[in-house]
């Protein structure tokens, strides 16, 4: 089963996307064994049951190997969950979906740098999307100075008006990247403590402490805009 089918079939990183991946898998040789992808399926939702991820660094060992079909799995498994954290932290789809490929386009080439004992690969994975997001925002400021509306102008499906649902966008987009990440990850995502830890590269206490503040930091955001809300429709 080849990468372009299931890069189309999964509907989220699709056309130019697809094509700069199957250009990066040119030089791999053909797999030496074909992978059940139903079968593996199976083993994945088992795992996740139990916490195992022995099955991320297998993966990716074949496919370093030469299995392409190892890492179609694991992009099928994982693509998702980075592209809504980078749909998150930039409220903008088309650059979710740029950080998205860059993220697996490096994995393509830097398979072995996953270490199963650190963490799950969806940390790991959000962890590689974060670096690619830093950067691009460090490349951003150069030509231009920071645009909060940006953050939640262009995300192609914000809601409309003022609801409830826009105004926490805009809340969360107005947060400092350091307390948006852990918003992201343990109020949007709802990863554990220690799965934002490997993502962030930091300590569970530093998450904690970070989440703290962020919540506060929302809350009073939130509180203010209510409050303007209200002054421009009195009741």
């Amino acid at each position: 089963m080849g990468l372009k089918f299931q890069v189309n079939r999964v509907g989220v990183v699709g056309g130019v996307a697809a094509k700069r991946m199957l250009v990066e898998f040119r030089n791999f040789p053909a797999p030496t064994h074909a992978i059940d992808t139903d079968a593996d399926m199976l083993v994945f939702e088992r795992a996740v049951k139990t916490g195992v991820t022995d099955r991320d660094g297998e993966l990716l060992k074949r496919f370093a190997a030469g299995d392409r079909d190892a890492f179609t799995l694991v992009y099928r498994e994982q693509q998702a969950a980075v592209y809504r954290f980078a749909l998150h932290m930039t409220g903008d789809a088309g650059k979710a979906i740029e950080i998205t490929q860059d993220v697996f386009v490096w994995l393509i080439h830097h398979a072995g740098a996953f270490d199963p004992a650190r963490g799950a690969l969806g940390a790991f994975l959000v962890g590689v999307a974060r670096k690619f997001l830093q950067r691009r925002r460090g490349e951003e400021l150069r030509w231009s100075p920071l645009d909060e509306k940006t953050l939640v102008s262009s995300g192609g499906d914000e809601p409309e008006g003022d609801s409830d649902a826009l105004m926490l966008r805009r809340a969360i987009a107005r947060l400092p990247e350091r307390y948006r990440e852990v918003v992201v990850l343990c109020d949007l995502e709802d990863k554990s403590y220690e799965e934002a830890a490997v993502s962030l590269d930091c300590a569970v206490g530093t998450v904690r402490s970070r989440l703290h503040r962020a919540r506060a930091l929302l809350a009073r955001k939130l509180e203010e805009q209510g409050m303007r809300r209200n002054e421009k429709c009195p009741v």
